[in-house]
């Protein structure tokens, strides 16, 4: 089976480094590695250029232009893939240990051809560094309802088999990717829980930029899967434990 590794940047020059290194020292050779980068003006297309001869060990592919924003640019990157899985990789995230890929597609049951594999997340500062796991837990049965609990697979984490891809929706500027894994939840057959930590996603803190209109965006998009009803009483308890804590 090949893998396609999907990374969007767009000034990403602090970042970008830990991210390459990463996918550089998987030991699973059946790889492609793909970066949409979106025109940026630092010198993140210097350091992807000093990395594109050990890159080129794999189906190695990249543009920069201008795009769309960050769903966009995953789009295009969807639509470049080869490989049997998509995963998209943030700058500034890495897999968990250097055999996370290889032990992923180990941890496939024999004979099945899961439609989306998912697994745990840890947070990591910028060293790399362990600092916690991520505070929403993998559940060990993942359904398209499961995320009426939030969000609780990490998308980085959320591998999905290329067969099932569909666009990520530009009408949502914060969270396509949770109204992208909902819908991939919904059309797959097979969602295989690897029981393992699959990444190291990197804490950047919580930002207040656009906050207000990713919870309105993200309370919209949840009433079109779930319902108002059911999104009012979840949101509901949300404030309750959030109060209690």
């Amino acid at each position: 089976m090949k893998f396609s590794i999907i990374t969007v940047t767009y000034n990403a020059e602090k970042t970008l480094g830990r991210t390459l290194k990463s996918v550089l020292s998987q030991s699973f050779a059946d790889m492609e590695y793909i970066i949409i980068d979106g025109k940026s003006t630092d010198k993140t297309l210097e350091i992807i250029q000093r990395y594109n001869s050990h890159l080129s060990i794999f189906n190695f592919q990249f543009i920069s232009e201008a795009d769309k924003g960050l769903y966009d640019a995953m789009n295009k990157g969807a639509a470049m893939a080869k490989g049997d899985y998509l995963c998209f990789l943030n700058s500034g995230d890495a897999f968990h240990t250097e055999n996370t890929v290889e032990e992923l597609f180990h941890a496939i049951p024999e004979g099945t051809e899961p439609d989306i594999l998912y697994g745990e997340t840890d947070i990591v500062d910028g060293e790399g560094r362990f600092l916690y796991p991520r505070r929403l837990r993998a559940p060990e049965k993942l359904e398209w309802t499961s995320f009426k609990q939030g969000m609780l697979v990490c998308h980085q984490a959320f591998i999905v088999r290329r067969a099932l891809f569909e666009p990520y929706n530009l009408s949502y500027r914060f969270s396509s990717d949770v109204d992208w894994c909902i819908r991939m939840m919904k059309k797959a057959e097979i969602i295989h829980n690897t029981g393992l930590t699959l990444i190291n996603y990197l804490e950047e803190g919580m930002t207040t930029t656009n906050r207000k209109a990713s919870l309105k965006e993200r309370y919209r998009l949840m009433n079109t899967h779930y319902g108002k009803c059911s999104t009012f009483f979840h949101h509901l308890w949300f404030a309750i434990r959030a109060i209690g804590k």
